[in-house]
């Protein structure tokens, strides 16, 4: 499941880079050390997420959703400071619905 929730991200990285124009090797190396680097925080993250307490485990995958999506909004040509804000209110969000989740299932 990581791999494939990684080569999504690479996929649609390089789809945002790409911009409509002509596809470049540089576009393709960014989206494989994208796809890479996500499926292995992925597993990383739900390898060290069982040994986590709920607020912990809860803060990574924040942190997880909120930097890639910020990411993703920076390639699309925006200020860094407008991409931080937008992955710190989607990681906030994350953040939110990931401990309301672990806190009444008790997983």
């Amino acid at each position: 499941m990581a791999v494939l929730l990684g080569l999504i991200y690479g996929a649609y990285a390089a789809f945002i880079a790409r911009g409509g124009g002509a596809a470049t090797y540089g576009q393709l190396a960014l989206g494989l050390i994208s796809a890479a680097a996500m499926a292995v925080l992925i597993c990383g993250l739900v390898q060290m997420g069982r040994m986590l307490p709920r607020e912990l485990r809860a803060g990574a995958r924040g942190l997880l959703v909120g930097g890639s999506m910020g990411f993703l909004y920076s390639l699309t040509g925006h200020s860094v400071l407008l991409s931080s804000g937008v992955g710190l209110a989607i990681g906030a969000g994350a953040i939110i619905v990931t401990f309301y989740v672990f806190y009444t299932r008790d997983t």
